[in-house]
């Protein structure tokens, strides 16, 4: 899948993303939101090999005047649906309006171009400023699962579940 809006580009991963996708993995500030403090520890061999396989799990490359952003993914799931998970991995690039046209792009191409019909993802509790963004896009909290696992460091975490239908979708692009 390929989508652009206004200097964003959504791609998916090349063999050649690999090392910076494996950088971003590994980078504790990157990661720690989802759990990962101290990265994934991952090598480029392995994501590479990722990246080939082609499987339910789709990793996208997020480009923002052509330079590389971050990064989001989708996996197939049963009854027409997949679970997606996002990324603006430089800082710089954090906090600008730029998460919501992004995901509306993605999101349009999974309900439009793929033909899903819901859309699941989860977030961590502390995570604020994404749900912010997932609820402006239309996202429905299911549940919130208080103390349900733990990080690297042993630390209990709480996410927050949530999905998404055609119909509940409000998009951002112009």
């Amino acid at each position: 899948m390929i989508r652009e809006t206004n200097g964003i580009v959504i791609r998916d991963a090349k063999i050649e993303d690999a090392a910076r996708l494996c950088g971003w993995w590994n980078d504790g500030d990157v990661m720690a939101h989802a759990g990962f403090p101290n990265g994934l520890g991952t090598t480029v061999a392995k994501v590479e090999a990722q990246i080939r396989r082609n499987d339910r799990n789709r990793v996208h490359m997020i480009l923002y005047n052509g330079i590389p952003i971050g990064e989001m993914n989708y996996r197939d799931m049963e009854n027409r649906a997949c679970a997606i998970g996002i990324k603006i991995c430089d800082s710089a690039y954090q906090n600008k309006g730029l998460g919501k046209i992004i995901l509306s792009l993605f999101i349009d191409g999974l309900f439009h171009e793929l033909g899903y019909e819901k859309i699941v993802l989860d977030t961590n509790l502390t995570n604020t400023r994404a749900r912010h963004v997932y609820e402006q896009l239309g996202f429905r909290k299911v549940r919130t699962n208080i103390d349900s696992w733990k990080d690297q460091l042993g630390r209990l975490q709480s996410s927050v579940d949530y999905e998404l239908t055609k119909e509940r979708f409000i998009s951002y692009l112009k």
